[in-house]
């Protein structure tokens, strides 16, 4: 099972073989391009035991992108759980997500960088999730003490984090070659120079 920051269960059991060889699978070829069969192979387990745990290829991709945004979830809950100002929780998320997408770029790769909408047609858009909404409530918090100028949360949200994800996918993409945690305060101070409150 693919996890940002937890071990990995030795020996891993079946469901987790499984998502974790359907994650190594969907990132280097595509959804599409990548079989049931093919999963089963890395994964080294029976087809009955995917079609048992998940029902075929989309019941992966959808147990997948679940397990990886709760991950994201609890990385945030990490974060919040900080004592620290709205400003300083949003600058720990980005530094956090950077530092993933050159440790668990296959996990930030799927959750950031896939559109889930072509292989889940049913799911919730991304930034309806309980992360992002998450992400908003930091926003909230840095408006509420001043630090973050006034205005449409969505957009602010968007201005701020928005920015960072697609600098991100663009580091996953090759657009940016340096590793973002490297020039993060830089970054940074782009990032803020568009929502900080004006003295």
């Amino acid at each position: 099972m693919p996890y940002l920051t937890k071990a990995v269960p030795n020996p891993e059991p079946v469901d987790c073989r499984i998502l974790t060889a359907a994650l190594e699978l969907f990132v280097a070829h595509g959804f599409h391009s990548v079989s049931v069969h093919d999963i089963q192979k890395l994964a080294n387990v029976s087809i009955g035991s995917i079609y048992n745990h998940f029902g075929g290829k989309e019941g992966i991709a959808k147990a997948l992108y679940d397990h990886l945004l709760i991950e994201i979830e609890q990385m945030i809950e990490q974060v919040i759980a900080e004592k620290k100002s709205g400003k300083a929780r949003c600058e720990r998320v980005i530094e956090l997500l950077f530092e993933y997408t050159e440790s668990r770029r296959s996990i930030i790769t799927f959750v950031f960088d896939i559109r889930h909408r072509e292989i889940l047609p049913k799911q919730e858009p991304i930034y309806q999730s309980l992360a992002f909404k998450m992400l908003d409530k930091l926003i909230e918090q840095g408006i509420d003490e001043q630090e973050i100028k006034e205005g449409s949360l969505a957009l602010i949200s968007a201005c701020f984090f928005g920015a960072a994800i697609r600098m991100i996918q663009m580091r996953i993409e090759g657009a940016i070659e340096l590793p973002l945690n490297d020039q993060y305060p830089e970054i940074l101070d782009m990032l803020w120079q568009g929502v900080a409150k004006q003295d």
